[in-house]
């Protein structure tokens, strides 16, 4: 993996996990579909997750590629969570578009 982080360099990954940041945040700006928000997220985490593992290679260190281990564990039941709970919006209420979740404020 040292070869590959010198022949890419570490500029190109940095630049990588901008992108995909962008594009996640955009993601959760711009759409009102619950699933889309959900894989934006995702988008952003996997963004994060890059930029470990591309400085613990950098530094040789693998505490980061660690931390990323756990935290695409904690993703992984976020997301399972997440669509159990979107499963059972859309039986009561029929959509998952977020304006119309609005009516569930109490």
């Amino acid at each position: 993996m040292e070869q590959v982080l010198q022949q890419i360099g570490i500029d190109q990954y940095i630049y990588l996990a901008i992108l995909l940041f962008c594009i996640g945040a955009f993601g959760i700006l711009y759409r009102r579909n619950a699933i889309v928000m959900f894989m934006s997220i995702e988008i952003m985490l996997n963004a994060a997750n890059l930029l470990l593992v591309a400085f613990s290679t950098y530094h040789e260190d693998a505490n980061g590629q660690v931390f990323v281990f756990f935290t695409m564990a904690v993703a992984a039941a976020e997301v399972a969570i997440g669509l159990a709970i979107l499963v059972a919006i859309y039986r009561n209420i029929g959509s998952i578009d977020i304006d119309k979740l609005k009516k569930l404020k109490g």
